[in-house]
Formats: C-alpha cells, structure tokens, sequence
C-alpha cells in the first residue's frame, strides 16, 4: 500500500518520506485527508517526464525498421476474410 503522509506529517518527517520514495515508490502528501501531491525518487520523476515519441513518429521509425514485403501479410490474412457475397437483401 502506498505511503500517505499529510502535510504537516511531511513537514516533521521530511527525510522519512524521501527515503521511502527512494525505496518504495511513490508517497501521496494529504491535506485534510485528500491527496494533493505525491513525492516520487528523481530516477522516476526523469523516467515519467521523458519525451516519448508520438504515434507518427513511432509508425515511421517502424516503417524504416521493417522491411513489410518480408512480412508476407498476405498468408497471414488468407483465412481471416470472408469471401462469400454476402446476405441476400430484400428489393
């Protein structure tokens, strides 16, 4: 269960709460017993605000890694599709 610790707790117990969110994870700082902020180590706070790229920028940097021809979708596919007419419609 993740550490809460209200406001004033944190004040009296600063390096406690910062040693647990080193070692636990992150820790939710409460006023009046609602959350308002949670302490998290400098390794995930850098991890979370890394940049990501966005979806084009995935597709393309996948584009330019895989050959798709190799990846003969067609055989994949083959059986997957319905190939009948389909339902019969009233005219």
């Amino acid at each position: 269960m993740a550490k809460r610790y209200s406001i004033a707790e944190a004040r009296d117990h600063l390096s406690e709460l910062v040693h647990a969110a080193e070692s636990d994870g992150p820790v939710t700082l409460t006023r009046r017993g609602r959350p308002v902020a949670v302490v998290v180590a400098e390794e995930e706070y850098q991890r979370l605000r890394a940049t990501r790229p966005g979806f084009w920028d995935a597709v393309s940097a996948f584009r330019r890694s895989v050959d798709i021809s190799d990846l003969d979708v067609d055989e994949v596919y083959r059986d997957v599709r319905d190939r009948s007419p389909g339902r019969e419609t009233p005219a």
